[in-house]
């Protein structure tokens, strides 16, 4: 009897990794992008990150103690995780009291109500920047000029701000070049815009962190990007006059910061690598409609929570074949 094949209930796999090992390494991912940020807007960089963060984890204390009757989890590092992704989606010049409403809506709406983490069908921090965009639209499109800044400005519109009010406007692409910042400024963090997308290289190199941790795989956000390169580069050869080339879009707004740290959340993504795809070529297709026909300049936000409804769809229709099972 003691030959006897034992065959137990799943899990089967057994891992090291733990939710705090992996939320304190994206968090840790982010901290080049969050540096450069402080650098580039001051102590508002800091006063918006320190806020969102304590809110998030405030409401998620009193919450879970208090409504929910269970121990509070704030120690696993997802509620700060959420408060810095929220900070990277808004200017640096925001009220702080608009922060707070967005840290309990990102909390208390987009997380908690749901059952809490593992149990969110839309990643948190989006949820609260869409209701704050919508809710607070000239707060929240108000962006403040870095304090290294060659101008005397203090607030400006974001490259694809300036792109959509020229085009809306009339003025074809090669009239407006030279009122949108260089690829190199782009990819650097010369430009205005909120904490998460001034920086595309320090996103980047944050990603490769992610990658050599395993924190994440490369397919989501390569493909995401390379569906906004593709889509737009096919817009762009259609009509340049109109369209702008595929490599603005790519290191503009939120597309590094939504393709690599938000869209990968594993609990609001697809399982399977086909799934994946599937999802990814939803947001950059939904992104870059929206970029060049919406009434928003940004779109990826919106991409990302519409695909997130669509990820329990995709799972039943694209999940892997049960073992033994028939093709």
């Amino acid at each position: 009897m003691s030959k006897l094949l034992t065959i137990s209930p799943s899990p089967h796999v057994h891992t090291s990794e733990s939710v705090n090992k992996i939320m304190y390494r994206v968090i840790l991912a982010l901290v080049p992008a969050l540096v450069w940020s402080v650098f580039m807007f001051g102590l508002d960089a800091v006063r918006v990150t320190l806020l969102a963060v304590v809110a998030c984890m405030g409401f998620e204390y009193l919450i879970q103690r208090f409504m929910m009757k269970e121990e509070p989890k704030i120690t696993d590092g997802s509620a700060a995780l959420t408060g810095i992704l929220l900070a990277f989606n808004v200017p640096a010049s925001i009220p702080s009291w608009i922060i707070i409403i967005g840290a309990l809506v990102a909390v208390g709406v987009g997380k908690l109500s749901f059952g809490g983490l593992g149990n969110n069908p839309f990643n948190p921090a989006l949820v609260g920047r869409v209701f704050l965009l919508i809710s607070f639209p000239v707060q929240m499109t108000s962006w403040p000029v870095g304090i290294h800044a060659q101008t005397d400005a203090v607030t400006t519109a974001t490259p694809l701000a300036i792109l959509k009010e020229g085009v809306k406007a009339g003025q074809p692409i090669a009239d407006l070049m030279h009122k949108l910042p260089s690829s190199i400024d782009l990819l650097y963090g010369n430009i205005a815009g909120s904490m998460g997308e001034i920086s595309a290289a320090l996103l980047i190199l944050g990603f490769a962190y992610m990658l050599w941790k395993q924190v994440i795989t490369w397919h989501i956000p390569v493909f995401v990007l390379g569906t906004i390169f593709m889509f737009q580069g096919g817009l762009f050869l259609l009509n340049p006059y109109k369209f702008i080339e595929p490599v603005f879009h790519l290191l503009t707004g939120g597309a590094m910061l939504g393709a690599i740290y938000m869209a990968t959340d594993m609990v609001t993504s697809p399982m399977t690598h086909k799934g994946q795809f599937v999802y990814a070529l939803g947001i950059g297709v939904i992104t870059v409609l929206i970029r060049n026909f919406g009434a928003y300049p940004e779109g990826i936000s919106f991409a990302i929570l519409i695909m997130n409804g669509f990820t329990p769809l995709i799972n039943v229709y694209l999940k892997p074949k049960r073992f033994g099972g028939k093709n």
